[in-house]
């Protein structure tokens, strides 16, 4: 949630501010805002809306060598210009960004600021005057910046200018994700590492309760006892046309059709030279030992979940546990003597998942973090990381991270039962180059995909997703899908639920999606679509090969059994593309919707 850049340097901040904000747009688009310093002070644009709008507010003839910026995803406060980042206190001394949520701001409020005249609704304003009244009690503005960061609770990342010294960005950091990025007489601050790719590749990770001081020449990293630290910077091993849509009309289209590419991405990164699965001896040794593994994970990394629980079970022979991070945060159940914890999430940065990884931490248990961004925060924490190797996805609505990690679990799956000494019947690499084959074939058949969206989506406004055992958990994805980027209200069930209340709301008319790719329960699906026909459905069956029946609205490829989610979600998330464009949704940046849920 939210974005923040900053730029110090020798070139005009402006352009290189804005075009970093586009790159973390997918965290937030309810307002923006930009500061830039100069030898006549520091100089706030901000805006209700997107980037673009941002980009008209902006006085060209403003010129500076240093600034902030930040994207929104409101929080405290209504989206609205007044409510946009940067936020300057009382004397506009201090601009201020911010990514994340203070917890305690009204107590703050009201033990320090009662004073003072608050301009916005936002948790962030308490910052920025908090700096404010300890400057003016006497204090360095580092020391200010270091009180008023050892008061805040709740989590931040955040970008500090001083109208008295613009040659300065002071940052500090908490359970947000934030890089420093190093150069050559220039260095930047960002959320993500693509957002100043177009600067440098080489990032210097920052850690919780840390402060940087950033200047053109150098970095300095402290805590906020003040203790010095010292750490080398990494090279962001990302490729800036990997985050450019090219000829795509959607970054989501494009994410939907490079998922063959990176199945067979996986399979070579994952593959010893004799053909069998390569991972690493440690996290063998932590599935093999525990005797229960708990997947934990949000939104669609938890459907992925779902299918890895099957995978894992079916193949591997292991207790699993499925749980959504923010109940089990709260709720969490009774454990097993030697439990094995698997956290999925695609930026590694979600709050709810770290809050659970830090408590498990505590107790001593392993844990494992399969993403997409190997740098992230979950994968620091964690014992051990999976990478998916999906390259960076910006659409919203996941699509590649979402195979990629069904991938990664086929794979660990496969590792486990054999160090186990289970003997498989398949073999998992080629029937994954399988899998691969058949997205490639259902991709190039989205004339077909958009005409069901046009059959079935056009004017209504509900659908449901049915299905029985993994059929069931590719539902609730593809109900994801749908709601969240064309708006319609969708909801995914398990077949034989529909008789148990769901089937009241059926009407005429009422699209109802049916996935049939498993040979043990098609017959019982098939049953349950005549049972919602029967009372005015509209119903879309999508089968297998060596299922389909006379009738089927669209025949998948056949692929293994425990692969079949893997090749199902395609015309999911293709169908829901489709439906958005119809309905002129933005397909990439569906409203109240953030890319990376970074806070709780």
């Amino acid at each position: 949630m939210c974005g923040i850049v900053g730029y110090i340097g020798t070139e005009d901040a402006k352009e290189i501010l804005l075009r970093g904000l586009e790159k973390l747009e997918y965290r937030g688009y309810d307002s923006a805002g930009i500061a830039v310093a100069n030898g006549n002070g520091v100089h706030v644009f901000k805006e209700k809306g997107r980037i673009a709008s941002l980009r008209d507010v902006v006085d060209t003839t403003v010129d500076g060598t240093v600034g902030i910026g930040h994207t929104r995803w409101a929080t405290h406060g209504v989206p609205s210009k007044v409510n946009a980042h940067p936020h300057q206190s009382t004397t506009e001394r201090y601009t201020l960004v911010h990514n994340g949520v203070i917890e305690n701001y009204e107590q703050l409020k009201r033990e320090h600021l009662t004073n003072v005249e608050l301009k916005s609704d936002t948790d962030t304003e308490i910052i920025v005057q908090l700096v404010e009244k300890f400057t003016a009690e006497g204090k360095s503005i580092e020391d200010a910046f270091r009180q008023t960061l050892s008061l805040l609770k709740g989590s931040y990342a955040i970008a500090l200018l001083d109208n008295e010294d613009t040659d300065t960005v002071y940052v500090g950091k908490n359970k947000s994700p934030l890089l420093i990025g190093v150069g050559d007489d220039v260095n930047v601050i960002a959320s993500d590492a693509m957002a100043m790719l177009q600067v440098t590749n080489q990032f210097v990770e920052i850690m919780d309760e840390e402060i940087v001081i950033v200047t053109r020449e150098s970095i300095t990293i402290k805590t906020l006892d003040g203790t010095v630290m010292t750490r080398e910077p990494y090279t962001a091993e990302l490729d800036a046309s990997d985050i450019e849509k090219g000829t795509y009309p959607h970054f989501m289209l494009k994410e939907i059709d490079e998922q063959p590419f990176v199945i067979r991405n996986i399979i070579q990164k994952y593959q010893n030279e004799d053909g069998s699965v390569r991972l690493d001896d440690d996290i063998r040794a932590a599935m093999k030992g525990s005797d229960r593994i708990y997947i934990i994970a949000a939104g669609t990394s938890y459907h992925a979940g779902l299918v890895g629980k099957q995978l894992i079970e079916k193949i591997a022979q292991r207790p699993v546990e499925v749980h959504i991070a923010s109940e089990f945060l709260y709720n969490m159940p009774l454990l097993s003597d030697n439990p094995l914890f698997i956290f999925i999430s695609q930026s590694g940065e979600t709050a709810d998942l770290r809050g659970v990884l830090v408590d498990v931490k505590k107790r001593g248990h392993k844990a494992l973090t399969i993403t997409n961004v190997p740098g992230s925060t979950l994968s620091r924490e964690a014992d051990f990381t999976l990478h998916t190797y999906a390259g960076p996805e910006i659409a919203v609505a996941s699509t590649k991270a979402y195979t990629a990690q069904m991938a990664v679990l086929t794979l660990l799956a496969v590792d486990t039962a054999k160090a186990k000494g289970i003997e498989l019947d398949f073999d998992p690499l080629q029937e994954l180059a399988i899998v691969a084959n058949a997205m490639e074939t259902l991709t190039n058949q989205k004339e077909q995909f958009e005409q069901i969206a046009r059959d079935y989506l056009t004017i209504t406004r509900n659908c449901f997703f049915i299905g029985r055992a993994v059929d069931f958990y590719v539902g609730l994805e593809g109900s994801l899908k749908l709601k969240e980027i064309s708006y319609i209200q969708a909801e995914g069930f398990a077949g034989g639920e529909l008789k148990h209340g769901t089937i009241a709301l059926i009407e005429d008319g009422t699209p109802v999606i049916a996935l049939a790719t498993q040979k043990h329960v098609s017959l019982s699906i098939r049953g349950n679509v005549k049972e919602v026909a029967a009372r005015g459905a509209n119903a879309c069956i999508i089968s297998m090969e060596g299922m389909e029946e006379e009738g089927d609205a669209f025949v998948l490829p056949a692929v293994h059994e425990y692969l079949t989610p893997l090749a199902a979600v395609i015309p999911m998330q293709l169908i829901s593309y489709y439906a958005a464009l119809h309905r002129d949704c933005d397909v990439d940046k569906p409203r109240n919707l953030a890319k990376s849920v970074t806070v709780e």
